[in-house]
């Protein structure tokens, strides 16, 4: 555990301001006894949902420690507490969950586990995810300086509303957030203006938002220090945008004019104060660098004072790490927060370290936490179960280990298994850091093999690597357990690109040495099955035309997937999905022989 921490040091600073200091000097507070922090908050929790009927089930009877409610509140998943959303979604207003009345329903990505999920929440969570927000700047700026100096150019979008049967509001996390009044009202903070205004990040319609947060960034791109989305394929998907529409938006500015494409009255009012007159000089420069063919360091082409992209790039996010390098010229990346769903958890103090080093440390106040001891070892080897597993406090996880991560929550949520996996790195004074590692959940299994997303990624990047010499870059992948044939097999989607963006592929010969690349680095179940149970059959690579997985994504779109908060899905079922993925194929490439595999070789 740290002795000194050094944000304690950094405060003494004559650079650091007054509202950075006392930023500072929280997160000290919380992180120094975060065991304290922790049984208050649970107290809290069981204290105003004392009269809850979910709690009144378990016979706590007023009891507030912790001792009590582990012992007689039972760990649960979302299928557990089905029945009691299910009630409040159509509309019973009872105290079943929380005593403090449901507002609205945060949705799930819908890409993680299959169906969205409905997560209860109340009024004051907002303050809670704003409190946590603004912990960000202040910790940035000990790493970066001048950031008040110009602005952000993030890629923010909201979804339209939906509404329950009783009706209450379902919407993504961060919908609700840009759509409150501590979003749309914030006060001035000149570490926090953004090129995109309010009235384009707000508008339900992405193409349009879109195209107006392009042009706005366009138009202040000298301005621009750092470039966001949520997700790294958010700011990918940013670029791609610009490469389909830059003609388009240096016809604007060249012409002082917004295209017709832009049918919103806020859009178009908004924009009419931003672009006011012609900028031939911008529009030349803008077609220039867009009609190379090479595209790299784009980023710093056009806004060449960026200091960092500010993207998620951990856990599945981490594939994108290659593709936004080669974008950005190698600009620093940033994973300044972890939240979910159901919570916000915790801020990494750290943000300019390399992705590989994300460590989030856990807010104390947030929430109450427990973690679940992870024992599953990659090799098939099984998991205790609840009943012979004590789950551990926030402050006793030990550095090393791996825990599933639930929480308790102020909305109702008990003992709730959120299904991230985290590896504790260390601690920041007594508060634990973790490594965000996968989300507990299996994507390929034709028999007793299970692969899960880490391996799957680990096993794409080992076989990326055979052509990453002549330029070829797999930039999307999803994959199916195929068990219509006998024996079944993996079959795995990649979508390429090659050097100056050009459609070339790499040979049948390299393709086939990348299926097997793959095969080897899978664990030793998936082989043995190979190998010896000849149950699984070669593995195989589908490579698709470019373009197939923004299809992908509009389609996910179109069905109610909120574009802020869209993953790929790592593994697919939804026959739709499929037949769109098949239907792109252009070459498919098969593992030539069989991966290594021995009795003795368990890894």
């Amino acid at each position: 555990m740290a002795v000194d921490s050094p944000l304690h040091s950094r405060m003494s600073s004559p650079t650091t301001s007054e509202k950075d200091v006392k930023a500072l000097k929280f997160i000290e507070e919380m992180t120094r006894n975060p065991d304290f922090v922790q049984e208050k908050v649970l107290g809290e929790i069981l204290s105003r949902n004392s009269d809850t009927e979910y709690l009144k089930r378990f016979g706590l009877n007023g009891s507030v420690d912790r001792k009590t409610f582990k012992s007689k509140v039972p760990v649960v998943t979302y299928e557990d507490l089905k029945p009691e959303i299910q009630r409040i979604s159509n509309g019973d207003r009872s105290p079943i969950l929380s005593s403090h009345p449901i507002t609205e329903f945060l949705t799930s990505s819908g890409t993680s586990a299959g169906e969205r999920k409905l997560m209860p929440t109340i009024e004051e969570d907002l303050d809670r995810r704003q409190l946590l927000y603004s912990l960000l700047m202040p910790v940035m700026n000990l790493y970066v300086p001048g950031l008040d100096k110009g602005k952000g150019l993030y890629f923010l979008f909201v979804k339209s509303e939906s509404k329950t049967s009783g009706g209450l509001p379902a919407r993504p996390v961060l919908t609700s957030y840009y759509k409150s009044d501590h979003f749309k009202r914030r006060p001035y903070d000149p570490y926090n203006v953004y090129t995109s205004p309010n009235e384009a990040i707000l508008c339900p319609d992405s193409s349009q938002s879109m195209y107006a947060q392009m042009l706005c960034g366009l138009l202040m791109r000298h301005d621009v220090l750092r470039l966001g989305a949520v997700f790294a394929s958010g700011l990918l998907r940013a670029i791609s945008f610009l490469q389909n529409n830059w003609k388009e938006l240096a016809r604007d500015i060249s012409t002082g004019t917004l295209s017709s494409r832009i049918f919103d009255p806020a859009i178009k009012n908004r924009m009419s104060k931003i672009l006011t007159k012609p900028d031939q000089e911008l529009a030349e420069f803008l077609t220039e660098v867009c009609s190379q063919e090479n595209w790299e360091g784009i980023i710093t082409k056009i806004w060449p004072n960026t200091k960092y992209l500010d993207v998620i790039v951990t856990g599945a996010m981490a594939q994108y790490i290659p593709t936004l390098e080669y974008y950005s010229g190698g600009l620093p990346m940033a994973c300044t927060m972890y939240a979910s769903s159901e919570s916000y958890f915790g801020i990494n103090l750290k943000p300019m370290c390399k992705p590989s080093e994300v460590s989030y440390t856990i807010m104390p106040n947030m929430a109450y936490f427990e973690f679940l001891p992870h024992n599953y070892d990659g090799d098939g080897a099984p998991e205790a179960s609840l009943e012979e597993t004590a789950l551990v406090e926030l402050a006793d996880v030990e550095v090393g280990k791996e825990y599933e991560l639930v929480i308790t929550t102020y909305a109702g949520l008990c003992r709730y298994r959120v299904g991230d996996i985290l590896r504790v790195t260390g601690f920041h004074n007594s508060a634990p850091q973790f490594k965000f590692i996968r989300r507990k959940n299996v994507l390929l299994s034709i028999e007793s093999d299970k692969t899960d997303e880490a391996e799957l990624q680990k096993a794409v990047e080992n076989a990326s690597r055979l052509f990453a010499e002549q330029g070829t870059r797999v930039i999307e992948y999803t994959s199916y357990a195929e068990t219509k044939t006998i024996p079944g097999h993996y079959v795995i989607y990649w979508e390429l690109l090659g050097r100056d963006q050009t459609n070339s592929l790499p040979s049948d010969e390299v393709m086939a040495k990348c299926c097997l690349e793959m095969e080897e680095s899978l664990n030793s179940v998936y082989r043995q099955s190979r190998v010896a149970d000849k149950s699984i059959g070669p593995l195989e690579i589908r490579v698709v035309q470019n373009g197939t997985f923004e299809e992908l994504m509009d389609y996910a779109i179109s069905r109610g997937a909120s574009i802020n908060q869209y993953k790929v899905p790592r593994c697919v079922s939804f026959t739709p999905i499929m037949e769109l993925l098949d239907s792109r194929v252009v070459s498919t490439h098969f593992s030539p022989s069989l991966p290594h595999w021995s009795p003795e070789r368990r890894r």
